[in-house]
This record gives structure tokens, C-alpha cells and sequence, in this order.
């Protein structure tokens, strides 16, 4: 597989990763497949990214729910990247019809932050901390995620084969997580039993 350089890390190609912070150089629309426990029918998620500036994007992403034939999510944000520190920083709206937080209201303002740290100078291992914020439209209800996570990328580990692991702790819920991608498939699954594979198109 390809492989890019970018400073003292490397995009894995289909990862589409940089030290933890996604690359604002790939525009094209990526789309995939879902499914978790929770799920009673596969799911069909595409994003895209439209660039403002070198270090800024509009990111789009929605999924379709096979089984009722609407919209299960939306979400359209305004990314920033700083790739001198490793940090990007993203804010914009979310609607969420599966949110039970709130069955009549699904609309949503959401933050999000990302910031990670070399391991190693090669960017094959990562320290990431990343959190998240969501709010009503009344600003009433809230939420709030954050996760400190390490991320192990290995290039060829068989012909043509290049796998990532992660291993993080969710600490707001205090859960423990893991997530092993190989290629186009990613399995998540935490300690509560929750689990979702995805599959890249």
C-alpha cells in the first residue's frame, strides 16, 4: 500500500490517518457499511469533506438505515487542523434520530477536539486524547465524551495486509475499548458488550 509522509508521521492509506488527526488532503466521498448489537438492519454511512482553506474543512456525513429507509444521522462541521501540535478542533450540528436522550428533540450543536502525541518518531505509535460536547438547541441538555486511547499501526503485516490496533478508556462512562482494523474492516467493541464492524467501501 502507499504510504505518505507527513512530518514524523504517515498516512496509512486506507486508514485515512495522521497521528490521530484526520488528513484534509483526501476529498473524495467515503462510504461504508455498518452494523452493531444494537443495529436491526445494516446501515449506510458516507462522508465527504469540502476544503476551505489548507488547514480547514466543511465535513459532511450522514447514514442511511436499510431497514426503515430514512436517515438514522447528519452531521455538518467546520474542522480545523493544526499539524504542528497534532490537534484538530471541529464544531457544527448534529441530528441524531437514534439519540434516546431526548425522543422530541434530535438536533444538536456539537464540539469536538482531538489531540495526539508521538510515541515514536516513525507515527506508528500514537498517544490520543479526544473529547466531545453536544448541546441542545435551548443549550438545556448535555452531554459530554472524552478518551485517552493508544494506537499501534503495523505496515505489511502480511502481503498487503496493514493492521491498526487501539486501546482506549472512555472516562466519563469508565469503559474500557478496543478497535482492530485491518484494511477496510474495523471491529469496536467496549467492556459493556457493545460492539459495531464496519466495513470501507
Amino acid at each position: 500500500m502507499d504510504r505518505v509522509s507527513l512530518g514524523n508521521g504517515y498516512i496509512l492509506a486506507p486508514l485515512q490517518q495522521v497521528d490521530g488527526v484526520r488528513c484534509t488532503r483526501n476529498t473524495e466521498m467515503e462510504t461504508s457499511l455498518r452494523y452493531s448489537r444494537g443495529s436491526k438492519a445494516l446501515r449506510i454511512h458516507a462522508k465527504e469533506k469540502f476544503p476551505i482553506d489548507s488547514k480547514t474543512h466543511l465535513q459532511v456525513h450522514g447514514e442511511l438505515d436499510t431497514g426503515t429507509g430514512g436517515a438514522s444521522n447528519f452531521c455538518a462541521m467546520i474542522r480545523h487542523f493544526y499539524p504542528d501540535l497534532h490537534t484538530s478542533l471541529g464544531v457544527g450540528l448534529l441530528y441524531d434520530k437514534n439519540d434516546k436522550r431526548d425522543k422530541r428533540d434530535k438536533l444538536r450543536y456539537t464540539l469536538r477536539g482531538k489531540k495526539s502525541f508521538l510515541v515514536t518518531n516513525d507515527g506508528l505509535v500514537n498517544f490520543i486524547v479526544k473529547g466531545r460536547y453536544d448541546v441542545d438547541q435551548e443549550f438545556s441538555r448535555r452531554k459530554s465524551e472524552g478518551a485517552a486511547e493508544f494506537t499501534f499501526s503495523i505496515f505489511n503485516f502480511q502481503r498487503d495486509q496493514d493492521v491498526r490496533f487501539k486501546l482506549g478508556y472512555e472516562v466519563f462512562e469508565k469503559v474500557p475499548y478496543l478497535q482492530i482494523r485491518e484494511n477496510n474492516w474495523t471491529l469496536n467493541a467496549d467492556m459493556n458488550g457493545r460492539w459495531n464492524i464496519r466495513f470501507d467501501l
